[in-house]
């Protein structure tokens, strides 16, 4: 699994930016959402804040960028694909992975029509993405490491350009390293313990692990 971008903004500190069309006020609150559970954990909690708005309504996708596997939207009340799926296609074509973003309206007393709601909402959407601030997500993955003594000094220097970090060591008659690294540099950890041991090291990968940001 490749690395992304997605929000640093979290479910308990949202990134919001808020625009006014016509009287109605548009307040825009996004957050990384790994799950559709916390997306919709994330939608409840806007949704108690603001009891008195007149819509909250959102969208998530919570795969990588341009996922459609796990997405949702709703309307909230708006007339039917006025607002949830205009929202979600702006987040789908945005670049950035787990996101979930709830836009909340106070209705200002002049109706937008169909075709002013969809860009209303859409609008919300872009303004509060341009000033996201992102984190890279980085698949990891914890691998054991079997190697002869001799073999260790050349394991150690190739650490720092797989960015792999030691997580814990054992000595018996073999040295063993257990060894985080991102997935994407598995590959090259297999191919260099092959050439620093002449294929005498083993490599086990014990899980995948939540991804880290940068």
């Amino acid at each position: 699994m490749q690395r992304y971008p997605v929000p640093a903004a979290t479910l308990a500190e949202p990134h919001c930016s808020e625009t006014v069309v016509r009287r109605s006020r548009f307040l825009a609150q996004c957050a990384r959402a790994a799950s559709p559970a916390e997306a919709r954990a994330f939608v409840e909690a806007v949704r108690a804040r603001w009891p008195d708005a007149t819509h909250n309504c959102w969208a998530f996708a919570a795969g990588a960028p341009g996922d459609t596997a796990r997405i949702g939207s709703s309307d909230d009340g708006e007339p039917h694909g006025t607002a949830g799926r205009p929202m979600l296609q702006v987040l789908l074509h945005g670049g950035i992975g787990e996101i979930c973003v709830v836009v909340t309206r106070w209705f200002g007393g002049v109706k937008l029509g169909t075709g002013g709601l969809v860009r209303a909402y859409q609008d919300a959407v872009r303004e509060n993405l341009a000033g996201l601030s992102c984190v890279e997500r980085v698949p990891q993955a914890l691998a054991d490491v079997v190697l002869d003594y001799a073999h260790l000094d050349g394991l150690r220097r190739q650490l720092p350009p797989l960015e792999a970090v030691v997580e814990g060591e054992a000595y018996a008659e073999r040295a063993t390293l257990r060894l985080r690294l991102p997935e994407e540099r598995v590959a090259a950890l297999s191919a260099a313990l092959a050439a620093i041991s002449n294929g005498g090291a083993s490599l086990e990968i014990v899980e995948e692990l939540p991804s880290a940001p940068e």
